[in-house]
C-alpha cells in the first residue's frame, strides 16, 4: 500500500502544465511558455567561473553540514550590507534550494496538528510540505483590491493557541507584489515567530523590499541563488533562523541530504560578491518585460488591480472569459500553444485568475500575447 502522505500530497499544476508543454513540443509543436517562474538567462559568468575553479581544485567532497563556512559568512555579509541587520554564521543554514529548507524548517517546528498561517492566494507548496510533517496550513483570504495582500487585522482572527509562525511572501507568487514596511512591522508584532520567504529578493523594479529580519529576530528567513542569479538548476538556497533552531535542522540535514553540493556553494559565493552588473542587466530587462505584458494583458481585458512591483509575475483576472482556471489555462495551451498556469493553484482566492510569467525573451512574451489575444477574441 502507498503510504497517505503520499497519496494525499496535491499536484503542482504549474509543473503540469510545463509537463504538458513538453509533451506537445516532443511531438513538434511551438510552445510559448509564459507559465514557468524560471529566468530565461544564463548564469552569470562568474559564477560558473567560481563553480569550475572549485572542481579544477579538487573541492567536490562533503562539506560541513550547515554548510561551507565562507558562504555562511558571505550570506551574514550580504544582509548586512543591504538590510543593515546583524546575523552569525552559525544561523545559517545552507541547501540544496529552498525547498529543503522548508522541509526541514516545519519539520522542526511543527508538532502534529500545529498552525501556520499563510495568505490565499499563496505558492502552492507551503500547504504540501506543512501537512507532510502533520501540521495544519490556516488560509487568510485576502482581496485582489489589495493586490491579494494580507491585512494585519485579518491575521490576528485566526491566531489560536496552536498558531506556531506566519509565513510572509515580498515579492510574492504568484502576484508580484512587494510588501510595505508597516504593514511588515505590524505583522512581525503578531506572532512569536515568522517565516519570511525572500526568494525574489533583488528582483523590485519601484520602491524597495524588506527583510523581516529588521523588525523581528524572531523569524525564519528563506532564500537563495535560484531566482536573482539565475541559478535553477544548481539548487542553492539557504535559511536563516533563530538560534535554538540550527542544530535541530543540521541533524536533519545530516541524515536526509548530508551536505549541500560543494562546488556550487563556491559559485554561491561568487553570486553574492561578484555579479552586481549582471543582475542589474537582467533587472533593467525583467522590467521592460513588465511594463509590456501589463500594457497588453489590459488591453485584453485581463485585470490587475495593483501594480505588481517585483519577481517576475502578473496574476491577472480572466473571469471575463471563463470561471474555471485550471480548464482554461490547458484550452489556452491546446489551442493557443502559449503556457499558463491556472490561478486555482495558488488557492481559491486566485480561482478565474491566471498568473504570466515574464521570465522569457521579450520576443517570446510578444508571440505569446499575439496568440492569446486570437484565442480570447475566439471564446
Amino acid at each position: 500500500m502507498i503510504a497517505s502522505r503520499a497519496k494525499e500530497m496535491k499536484s503542482f499544476i504549474v509543473m503540469d502544465v510545463m509537463e504538458r508543454a513538453a509533451e506537445m513540443e516532443h511531438r513538434g509543436e511551438d510552445i510559448i511558455h509564459l507559465e514557468v517562474g524560471e529566468p530565461d538567462f544564463d548564469t552569470p559568468a562568474p559564477i560558473k567561473e567560481a563553480c569550475q575553479r572549485a572542481i579544477r581544485e579538487g573541492k567536490t567532497h562533503y562539506t560541513h553540514s550547515l554548510g561551507l563556512v565562507p558562504l555562511r559568512e558571505t550570506v551574514c555579509e550580504h544582509y548586512g550590507e543591504k538590510y543593515r541587520v546583524k546575523v552569525s554564521p552559525d544561523q545559517v543554514l545552507i541547501t540544496s534550494g529552498t525547498s529543503p529548507a522548508m522541509l526541514l524548517l516545519f519539520s522542526a517546528l511543527l508538532e502534529s496538528g500545529e498552525e501556520v498561517i499563510l495568505p490565499n492566494p499563496h505558492y502552492p507548496c507551503y500547504p504540501n510540505i506543512i501537512s507532510y510533517v502533520e501540521g495544519r496550513s490556516v488560509l487568510v483570504e485576502t482581496e485582489e483590491e489589495e493586490g491579494f495582500q494580507y491585512l494585519p487585522a485579518a491575521i490576528k482572527k485566526h491566531i489560536t493557541p496552536r498558531t506556531k509562525g506566519i509565513i510572509v511572501n515580498s515579492p510574492a507568487n504568484p502576484t508580484g507584489i512587494v510588501m510595505g514596511k508597516k504593514r511588515m512591522e505590524e505583522i512581525a508584532a503578531l506572532s512569536p515567530l515568522i517565516i519570511s520567504d525572500e526568494i525574489y529578493h533583488g528582483l523590485v523594479y519601484k520602491g524597495e523590499e524588506h527583510t523581516m529580519l529588521e523588525f523581528t529576530d524572531r523569524c525564519f528567513v528563506l532564500n537563495g541563488f535560484s531566482k536573482l542569479y539565475a541559478m535553477t538548476g544548481w539548487r542553492l538556497g539557504y535559511l536563516i533562523a533563530p538560534q535554538e533552531y540550527i542544530r535541530p535542522m543540521q541533524v536533519m540535514q545530516q541524515n536526509l541530504f548530508i551536505s549541500p553540493n560543494s562546488f556550487v556553494q563556491w559559485g554561491g559565493i561568487a553570486a553574492l560578491q561578484e555579479t552586481r552588473e549582471e543582475v542589474q542587466e537582467m533587472k533593467e530587462i525583467y522590467n521592460r518585460r513588465r511594463e509590456f505584458m501589463l500594457k497588453r494583458l489590459a488591453e485584453m481585458g485581463l485585470g490587475v488591480a495593483v501594480e505588481p512591483t517585483g519577481a517576475f509575475y502578473i496574476l491577472a483576472n480572466a473571469r471575463r472569459y471563463a470561471a474555471d482556471s485550471y480548464k482554461l489555462a490547458f484550452d489556452i495551451l491546446k489551442k493557443a500553444k502559449v503556457g499558463v498556469t491556472p490561478g486555482i493553484d495558488f488557492g481559491s482566492q486566485s480561482e478565474g485568475f491566471l498568473r504570466f510569467s515574464y521570465a522569457n525573451s521579450l520576443d517570446d512574451i510578444e508571440e505569446g500575447m499575439e496568440r492569446l489575444q486570437k484565442y480570447l477574441e475566439g471564446l
